[in-house]
Parts: structure tokens; sequence; C-alpha cells
């Protein structure tokens, strides 16, 4: 039996978000919003014609911008404390993933009276659920993470540990997808975190506990988005198509890996942002080709790279695809060694040991790692 869930109301409209009166309209429960966000996009005044719609429409707007990258568990509960006190009917998520996983949580929490500790897991949160979390609208900045369509957001616990809040009740009521939001992207970021949205359909199309049609159709018509977009929306900045092909690319391949959970790339990635800071996205792109190529050994990852890369109109191979994606690289100037972002050789038995952990992701890799082959991938990346 296959399963798919995903939001039920997702908007895509270049400039959208100085109509957010329009846009929120049917959610709050009254007239008070409270905006969840990071410091750095408030800087860049992308908020601004969208509180200017909302208070010129009568809402009474609260705007909680201490959101960092990798939140952690102490800026949520605050954030949570701060949306209760305000006595908000609706919270909006503005930015990249770290803001809208944090919004989620957010409004889990501002509802419920649960700590944060108590959620983690796979499907506790809804366990937990003693009433509906407050209204939640997410509007991403980036295209990248797909957050504005999972029911996940992960959660810094300690100095480098991460966990996962993965739950139904972290489905968005709406998204809006404003490409004008991303032209201000610089390169690097609008290169890694469209690698990063490339990874979640190639996970999600190779994850071998819950692969399911829907996902792979969602999958392949997210690489077709990405991979026909991602140089354009580099090189071009204020590409609005392109931008808008790969806000939607990033959205697609969001509900694909929302329903057909990541593997490898992400577990081996998650430690180069715990213990070193390096954004999410640029992790993945870091360590992605090196993971398929280990995965092409195993049968059925070799068929399906040799699916994904038929789909594209490449040559019908695994090293067809692992190519394409080493081109795209380059061709973006992501960085390639873990040299590149200030990683030694004698931080990777740390990070091995770390990443043999996650679990919760490797579990879905269609090849499994030992200890020695995590070691070896990062080695070859070093």
């Amino acid at each position: 039996m296959h399963t798919f869930r995903t939001v039920s109301d997702i908007r895509i409209e270049p400039g959208g978000t100085s109509r957010l009166d329009a846009h929120v309209s049917g959610l709050p429960s009254n007239k008070r919003i409270a905006v969840v966000t990071d410091k750095g996009v408030r800087s860049l005044g992308l908020l601004d014609p969208g509180l200017a719609a909302l208070q010129d429409a009568g809402y009474s707007v609260m705007v909680f911008d201490d959101v960092v990258a990798d939140p952690p568990e102490a800026i949520v509960e605050a954030g949570a404390r701060a949306v209760r006190e305000f006595g908000a009917g609706l919270v909006i998520g503005f930015g990249g993933g770290s803001p809208m996983d944090a919004a989620k949580v957010i409004a889990f929490l501002a509802a419920n009276n649960v700590s944060l500790p108590e959620i983690y897991g796979v499907d506790v949160a809804a366990q937990k659920q003693e009433r509906p979390r407050l209204p939640l609208l997410l509007i991403p900045t980036t295209s990248g993470t797909g957050s504005e369509v999972t029911n996940v957001a992960i959660i810094t616990t300690g100095e480098s540990s991460k966990a996962a809040v993965v739950s139904d009740p972290l489905y968005a009521d709406r998204v809006l997808l404003d490409a004008d939001l991303t032209l201000g992207l610089p390169a690097a970021i609008t290169a890694a975190t469209g690698i990063d949205a490339m990874v979640h359909a190639i996970e999600a199309y190779t994850s071998v506990h819950r692969k399911n049609p829907i996902s792979d159709a969602l999958a392949l018509s997210a690489l077709r988005k990405l991979r026909g977009a991602i140089v354009r929306a580099v090189d071009t900045p204020d590409d609005v198509e392109a931008r808008n092909d790969m806000l939607i690319g990033a959205m697609l391949a969001g509900q694909a890996f929302s329903n057909a959970p990541v593997g490898a790339v992400h577990g081996l990635a998650y430690p180069l942002g715990g213990f070193f800071h390096v954004p999410h996205g640029l992790s993945n792109a870091l360590v992605l080709t090196e993971v398929m190529k280990f995965n092409a050994e195993e049968e059925r990852a070799d068929r399906w790279y040799a699916e994904i890369a038929t789909d594209l109109g490449l040559k019908p191979s695994a090293t067809a695809m692992i190519d394409e994606m080493v081109r795209i690289k380059y061709a973006t100037k992501v960085p390639q060694r873990l040299a590149d972002v200030n990683i030694k050789d004698s931080d990777i038995p740390m990070m091995a040991d770390d990443a043999v952990l996650k679990e919760r992701v490797l579990r879905n890799n269609p090849r499994p790692l030992t200890l020695a082959n995590i070691t070896e991938i990062y080695e070859a990346i070093a």
C-alpha cells in the first residue's frame, strides 16, 4: 500500500507578498498575526510589502525575527511563548528552511501544553496533540529546502546535535510561492539551495522504504524544472522565469521527500552543519556525488539513477546522472571539497562517528553504509 499527503492549498504568484492580506484570507482565527523570520531576511526588506498590506487590512502584526540557521530549542520555545502571549490567530513562516521549520513547531507548541523535547521523532507530535495547532502559512524566500510543503522540522538540540519533529500536524494550511522574493539571492546561495532541492528529488526517487508512484512523478518533475533553471538562475539573477521554476521545483521535491524520505546524502551532510555550521544546502552538495557513486554499486540504485537520467534526456545510465550532477556543481561554482569549507582530514573520524548514528535517514538509503564506508566517502572529498 502507498500513501501520500501534502499541503492542500499552494498558491504561485510572483509579487504575491504585496497582496498578503488576500493570501491570508480565511486562515486567521482573529485579527492578530505572528510572523516568524530571521533578522537577515527582515533587513532585506522582503517582508515590508506584506506587513504593509496586512496592517492596511486591519491586522495587528507581531514579528518574531530571532530565528537563526539550524534553530536551537531555546529560540523555538521563546518564539512559541511570544506567539502565545500575543494571542496570534495565524502564524506566518517567512524565509528559508530555518524560519519555516521554526514556524511549524511554534504554531504547534503555542496551541499545545507540551515541551519541544516531548515531540521529537516520527508521528510523536500527532500523538501528543491536545488541540489543533495555530493556522499556518509558509512563504519561502529561497528555492531549496521544500520545508513549506513538508511535515518535518529540524531543531538543534545541543552544541552540534539535531533532532527532527516529523508529524502531519506540521503540514501548513497554505503556501505562497513568490518568485520576486528570490531575485536578490546571491549566486552562491542560489546554487547551494538549488542543488539541495535536486538532492531531495534524487533521494526521494531512491528511498527504499516509502518510495511510491506519486513521489516518483513529483521527483522527476522537480528535477526537470531544477536542471533547466539552476544555471540560468545563478548566471542571470533577475530571470523571474528561472526563479519561478526553481521555487516550483523545490516545492515539488519537498512534496516528494516528505512522503519518500531522504537517505545517506542527508545523513552525511548533517555533521558538516552540526560541527562546522556549513549551510545545509552546501553540505548536501559537497557529499552528493560521492554518495551517488557508492550507491550506484547497488543494483536497484544503479537502475533508479538510470531512470532519472533517461527522464532528463541523458544516456540511460547511473554514470550519466552522476556526471550531470558533477557538471551542475562546477557550472554553479559550489565548493567541491571539504577543505574548501575549512574542514580538515583530522575532522573526518568525528564526522563519521556522528553520521553513522543518523539512522532516521540512513535506513532509507538504497545501499547500507558502515562506519568505514562513511569514512571513505568523506576522505574522497577531503
